[in-house]
């Protein structure tokens, strides 16, 4: 009995443990962040994105990477169609792009950019940018990347922002989850010296980095997380670049955000089993960063647990005889979501998407966020390993247009 009470104490300052730290480090986001100097166009840019079936999006991806604020001399667009039945090399050529085929099979993004990195790697570019293939670029996208690369960034991360926010619920309450990374994660990390998060779309890489880790070597469904803690273990720092934005087109519904985001957790807890045993094996660099990326990967681990102990928590509070532990506890469930849609008004307001048809997000929100814990329980024992595209409507130049008529 005994030992069963010491157990349950350090369970539960385990869990206790990663809120602090990460609340710890989020206060740092008050510092005003450090800008980056503007330089003239120096980088040689390969733009990479792997496409399954994406004939309705990749076009406009193409054209907003071809038509920057850069030198057209400086950049080649290369889209990696794979397990296409439809026209999505078509419609990339025709845009403008460069094609590059996979010889081996794909089972993941991972796959695609393995054998797209190798025919790369040899032709001697500066700097390798990675997106989603429903994405889209601000106009001076490259120029933010290249003032960071002049100024002695190895790997970047880009701020993403919802193409269409104002569509849907669901898709506004991605544009508020971005900000709220962007504010609790990125903006903190990037004063204090760490790693941007490098998860999702929308990073650039050096080609000496790549080099010397052999190549792209990621084999999970999480690719941009495995690589992330790739980094951290040869002490690559990723920089953040807030003023380089990609569009990213959001699901409009609630049930297909579940799936990709269960699709999410299950690729940072793969990650997280791939790369952990490795990840102090490495002595370069800032040790803070293989911490900061070790915490990162043990997270999802313990939202499971909370997952796991939040029915035990409301079984006891509904089997109590206590009045005022149900009013507390029902006061407290109403607070939270008070608060949480607070929250999202004000992220919002913060993320540049104003307030005008994001009231709904907002309100969906708290719910939104609360998913997360029943997700990676389920993540938790049962893993998706395959990797399945998702389907977008094209929306890709919605938020440029609302931000060019503000």
């Amino acid at each position: 009995m005994k030992l069963l009470g010491c157990l349950s104490a350090g369970l539960y300052l385990l869990l206790k443990l990663f809120p602090l730290y990460f609340g710890l480090i989020g206060i740092f986001t008050i510092f005003r962040r450090k800008r980056i100097p503007k330089a003239a166009p120096a980088t040689r840019f390969a733009v990479l994105a792997a496409a399954r079936n994406e004939e309705a999006v990749i076009g406009d991806l193409v054209r907003s990477a071809l038509h920057q604020d850069y030198p057209p001399e400086l950049v080649d667009v290369y889209i990696i169609p794979n397990n296409c039945s439809d026209r999505t090399a078509e419609v990339a050529r025709a845009a403008g792009a460069k094609i590059i085929h996979c010889p081996e099979p794909v089972r993941c993004k991972g796959d695609a950019l393995r054998q797209a990195f190798a025919q790369l790697l040899p032709r001697h570019y500066d700097a390798f940018v990675v997106l989603d293939a429903d994405n889209t670029l601000a106009e001076d996208y490259l120029a933010r990347m290249n003032d960071a690369f002049v100024a002695g960034a190895k790997v970047c991360k880009s701020r993403t922002m919802a193409a269409n926010p104002k569509a849907a619920p669901t898709a506004g309450c991605y544009g508020i989850y971005f900000t709220a990374f962007d504010w609790g994660w990125n903006r903190p990390r990037d004063w204090l010296g760490l790693s941007a998060k490098l998860i999702g779309t929308g990073f650039a890489v050096r080609s000496e980095v790549l080099e010397a880790m052999g190549g792209w070597n990621t084999v999970t469904i999480a690719e941009d997380a495995e690589f992330a803690a790739m980094l951290a273990q040869a002490g690559q720092r990723v920089q953040w670049v807030p003023d380089a934005i990609n569009y990213d087109e959001e699901p409009l519904d609630f049930l297909t955000s579940l799936k990709q985001r269960r699709r999410w957790c299950s690729g940072v807890m793969q990650a997280a089993s791939a790369r952990l045993k490795h990840l102090w094996s490495g002595r370069e660099g800032n040790p803070f960063l293989r911490l900061d990326m070790t915490m990162f990967l043990l997270l999802p681990f313990t939202q499971a647990i909370n997952g796991l102990l939040l029915p035990f928590t409301i079984l006891t509070v509904l089997l109590s005889q206590d009045p005022l532990l149900w009013m507390a506890f029902g006061g407290g469930m109403v607070l939270s979501f008070a608060g949480g849609f607070l929250l999202g008004c004000f992220l919002s307001i913060l993320g540049g998407y104003g307030l005008k048809g994001m009231w709904k997000a907002a309100l969906l929100y708290p719910v939104f966020t609360a998913f997360w814990a029943p997700l990676h329980v389920v993540a938790l024992f049962r893993r998706k390993c395959a990797w399945k595209p998702m389907v977008h409507r094209g929306t890709g130049g919605q938020m440029q247009r609302l931000q060019r008529a503000a």
